[in-house]
C-alpha cells in the first residue's frame, strides 16, 4: 500500500514538473515579450578561424567576419553570415559600381506573393535584372540596404528564431505536405519576408514553392506557416550562398538587443483582419 501511495506521488510530481515545463515553454515562445529576452542568452555558435580564412564575397570585397565574434558569422557549409561590421559598404558599393549589375526588386502584398514573383520573372523583370530581391509590404526601411545583400541565393535569419536550437526551429512536421522537414533536418529558420539571387535561381526557387503550394492545396493541406515553410524546404535542399543576419529585417516587438546594431528594415505592424476583410 505504502509503496503504491509512493508511486502515485512520484507521478504526481513528475507530470506537475512536465506541464510546469511546457507552462514556461509556451510562455517563453508565444507569451509574455520578458520571456523572449531570455533567448539572447542562448549562444549562435562561432565560426572556426579556418573557415573564416577562407570566407570570400564577390559583392562586398573582403570580409572580416573576426569584427563579430558575439555572433556566428558562417554557415556550416562555408558561407558568409552578413552583420554589420563584416564589410566594409564603401569597398562593397564600389565592387557594385565595377561590375555595372542591375537590380530589381518586387514588393508583395497579402496572398499570391510566389505566383506574383514567378510571373515577374518570366517578363521583362527577368530580361533585365541581374538579381532580383522579393520584400513584403508591411514593412519599412530603417538603413541603407546595399550590395552586401547579393549573391547567387540570398536568404535571411528570422528574426524570431535565429537564436533557437534547430530542434525548436518551426519547420513543417506535416508528414504528408510537401513542406515537411523530418526531425534532424534543416540549418537554419529563414524569413520568408526576404529573399533573393539570381534570375535563375528565384526561378527556381518560385517554381519549387509553387509546385509545393499546389501539392498541398490538392491534398487539402496548408503548411504550418504557408510560403514560407516551402521556401525553407528549398534552402535545405538548395543552400544559400549567402545568409543575411536579422539586422536587414527586424522586428520592434523584441526590443533592442545587442548584436542587433543597425537594423535595415523594420516590421510594420501586422493588420491581417483589416487587410483580409
Amino acid at each position: 500500500m505504502a509503496l503504491k501511495e509512493g508511486l502515485r506521488a512520484w507521478k504526481r510530481i513528475f507530470w506537475r514538473q512536465i506541464l510546469l515545463a511546457l507552462g514556461l515553454l509556451g510562455l517563453f515562445l508565444y507569451g509574455l515579450p520578458k520571456f523572449r529576452h531570455l533567448e539572447a542568452l542562448i549562444p549562435m555558435g562561432v565560426c572556426p578561424s579556418a573557415t573564416m580564412a577562407l570566407l570570400r564575397d564577390n559583392f562586398t570585397g573582403a570580409l572580416r567576419p573576426w569584427a563579430r565574434p558575439e555572433v556566428l558569422t558562417c554557415t556550416p557549409w562555408g558561407t558568409p553570415i552578413i552583420w554589420d561590421g563584416t564589410f566594409d559598404p564603401d569597398v562593397a558599393k564600389q565592387e557594385a559600381t565595377q561590375q555595372n549589375l542591375t537590380i530589381g526588386l518586387t514588393v508583395f502584398a497579402v496572398g499570391r506573393r510566389m505566383r506574383t514573383l514567378h510571373a515577374a520573372l518570366g517578363g521583362q523583370l527577368g530580361r533585365e535584372a541581374h538579381f532580383v530581391f522579393c520584400m513584403d509590404v508591411d514593412q519599412h526601411f530603417s538603413g541603407t540596404f546595399g550590395p552586401e545583400a547579393l549573391a547567387e541565393s540570398v536568404a535571411q535569419l528570422h528574426s524570431w528564431h535565429y537564436h533557437w536550437p534547430r530542434w525548436l526551429l518551426p519547420f513543417e512536421r506535416d508528414a504528408h505536405s510537401a513542406a515537411v522537414m523530418a526531425q534532424g533536418e534543416g540549418d537554419f529558420y529563414y524569413h520568408a519576408a526576404v529573399f533573393g539571387g539570381s534570375v535563375a535561381a528565384l526561378r527556381d526557387l518560385t517554381a519549387h514553392c509553387a509546385r509545393g503550394l499546389a501539392w498541398d492545396r490538392a491534398r487539402g493541406l496548408e503548411a504550418r506557416w504557408h510560403d514560407e515553410s516551402h521556401l525553407n524546404k528549398f534552402f535545405w535542399l538548395h543552400k544559400p550562398a549567402k545568409v543575411l543576419s536579422p539586422e536587414f529585417c527586424w522586428s520592434p516587438d523584441l526590443g533592442p538587443r545587442a548584436e542587433i546594431r543597425r537594423p535595415r528594415l523594420l516590421w510594420a505592424p501586422k493588420e491581417y483582419r483589416l487587410l483580409r476583410d
